[in-house]
């Protein structure tokens, strides 16, 4: 969950670390701290974000971290780097270390003095515990004794090198001139270099001013090529928007063009399977029931979607494919999802937007959305990939067992095509947009229904509503209405309905009815007019095939949250309680 940095080479230590943090808040902002070598190790770290930090100290080697708590409330003690019992060492941490009662007790027994409520702090007396004058020899024993998922930087102050190590948590090196980096994302140190080397689970790196070692955990050196990162800084900055959640709205018809045109030359689809199983969590989630839609009506195969945190104690299906959806790749119940389904003997395909990052180990095939990087913690553009990914893998899919002819394959691959396209209309209601977000601001609840492919989006409307505004929202079946949630509606309670031309359509209209007689505030998405007739508000969206529609209706509700959250004055791109990335279980 937590954000981890580190420098050595020729510039100030306090700028790179301070703002390669800035650039990885939003993995966390409870805490954040530096821990910086001039003669002797210094630390600075504060409850609460970056710029509670006053460091007034300097030098050319250092380690920095952003908290998102899971040991430990967030407070200075337990905010990180953590020292060793004679201050000489530094250590920053992400990850959980399940085995760190165990060890702790002994280290107290040992004479090892703890300040902190965390698992995290463990780290650095055990490396002080195995330190004689050789850091990676200590740090090496140290890790080994570990267990759980971790990223983990340590310093010392007589030695002039960063150790770090990985295992189930991100780590990126970044290469340089005379200086190297280290950081949990890439756009942490993009403004410096953008070289970079994707460390793979239980691997270490030894970073000095002028080279970089990999070592497995036994010490075994490992060659690794670099990799040249083509996003710019601006890509991982506002642009000038006010956020970086509408940034990354505005960013959606690129973002799915880039990542059709990316898979649409993969020609190792033809995979053989008699059911399938989805597998994510949270936005990836409902990515998948929507994937559920379009392979059951192309392939014909039965498809299950689960929760990677309740996949994780079901029974596995034989012969099916296991589909694992995580925008980060570093997701901890959907990775241990993946190993469980591999252990099974299924085919596993992943589908993430980082290159290199943990998912990928675990699965047999990967499908790599092109969204480039997203920093807002409510997920927009990388959802919008995932379902790029969905489509183009069930069209391929449904030519390569020949279950369509080859007209209906290519009407529907040139209409994913096009998708960009109908994006970029949707987004052009945005004024519209704007003026029902200003009547529905003052809710106390809001709900969405829809039925049949956009059930889903009527989910992800609701998440994305609760997760930036903080207005209690539920997304219902539409005919799941009359079995209990009618019971919530009364006058003046916004109601936001999906209303393709499709065959829910004249349904659709009944459910309409049904709220409206109990006065409700009814929103309708729609390309169909007549909809305004039975509607408080009519926001038009392109006239798409409706097999498509979750496009178009789920960027019209991502705008709809951003704009409530935003009159409501809330912290749009670090929503409390939240973080980007779950890496922990």
């Amino acid at each position: 969950m937590c954000g981890i940095v580190g420098y050595i080479g020729f510039r100030s230590a306090r700028e790179v670390l301070l703002s390669s943090l800035r650039r990885l808040e939003y993995r966390g902002y409870d805490s954040a701290g530096v821990a910086i070598v001039a003669d002797e190790i210094k630390v600075e770290k504060r409850r609460g974000s970056i710029d509670n930090l006053k460091v007034d100290f300097d030098g050319s080697l250092g380690i920095g971290h952003t908290r998102w708590a899971t040991h430990g409330i967030p407070s200075d003690k337990n905010a990180h780097p953590f020292l060793d019992c004679q201050g000489k060492l530094a250590i920053v941490h992400n990850g959980i270390i399940e085995n760190y009662l165990s060890l702790r007790e002994e280290l107290i027994k040992k004479g090892h003095k703890f300040v902190s409520d965390t698992d995290s702090e463990l780290i650095a007396h055990l490396i002080e515990e195995y330190y004689q004058g050789d850091l990676k020899d200590a740090f090496f024993k140290a890790i080994r004794k570990l267990k759980g998922s971790f990223a983990i930087a340590a310093i010392h102050q007589d030695e002039r090198k960063i150790l770090a190590a990985k295992n189930e948590s991100p780590l990126v090196i970044g290469i340089g001139d005379h200086e190297n980096f280290l950081a949990s994302d890439i756009p942490a140190f993009l403004a410096y270099t953008n070289r970079v080397i994707v460390l793979k689970d239980k691997e270490v790196c030894e970073l000095t001013d002028d080279f970089v070692q990999i070592y497995d955990f036994d010490e075994k050196e490992v060659r690794r090529d670099v990799e040249y990162i083509n996003w710019s800084l601006e890509d991982a900055e506002k642009s000038g928007y006010e956020h970086f959640m509408l940034k990354e709205i505005f960013e959606q018809p690129i973002a799915v063009d880039n990542t059709i045109h990316s898979l649409i030359s993969r020609n190792d689809l033809d995979l053989e399977f008699d059911s399938m199983v989805i597998v994510a969590c949270g936005t990836s989630y409902h990515a998948g029931l929507v994937g559920k839609y379009i392979m059951e009506e192309l392939l014909h195969v039965p498809v299950y979607v689960y929760y990677a945190s309740e996949y994780r104690y079901r029974e596995v299906l034989e012969n099916s494919l296991t589909l694992l959806i995580t925008q980060s790749g570093e997701t901890a119940d959907t990775i241990a999802a993946a190993r469980k389904a591999m252990a099974a003997g299924n085919t596993t395909l992943a589908i993430t937007n980082v290159v290199g990052s943990s998912i990928t180990n675990y699965v047999d095939m990967v499908l790599y959305t092109s969204a480039g990087p997203e920093i807002g913690v409510a997920a927009t553009k990388t959802f919008t990939a995932q379902l790029a990914s969905l489509y183009y893998f069930a069209i391929e899919a449904a030519r390569n067992k020949m279950l369509i002819s080859p007209m209906r394959y290519e009407s529907l691959l040139n209409t994913l095509r096009k998708v960009p396209y109908y994006i970029e209309k949707t987004l052009s209601v945005e004024p519209r947009i704007i003026k029902e977000a200003k009547k529905i601001a003052n809710s106390k609840d809001i709900f969405f229904i829809a039925r049949g492919i956009n059930y889903p989006i009527a989910l992800e409307g609701a998440l994305k509503m609760k997760e930036i505004s903080y207005i209690h929202a539920e997304g219902y079946p539409a005919g799941e209405l009359k079995h209990g949630p009618l019971a919530l509606i009364e006058e003046g309670v916004p109601v936001v309905t999906l209303v393709p031309v499709d065959k829910t359509y004249e349904k659709m209209l009944s459910n309409i009815k049904e709220v409206s007689a109990r006065k409700a505030y009814v929103i309708a998405l729609s390309p169909s007019e007549e909809v305004g007739k039975y509607v408080d508000s009519l926001i038009k969206v392109p006239d798409i095939d409706p097999l498509f529609s979750p496009f178009v209706n789920v960027v019209a509700l991502q705008l709809l949250s951003y704009h409530t959250a935003r009159i409501l004055g809330r912290n749009i791109d670090k929503p409390r309680n939240l973080a980007k990335s779950v890496t922990v279980e």
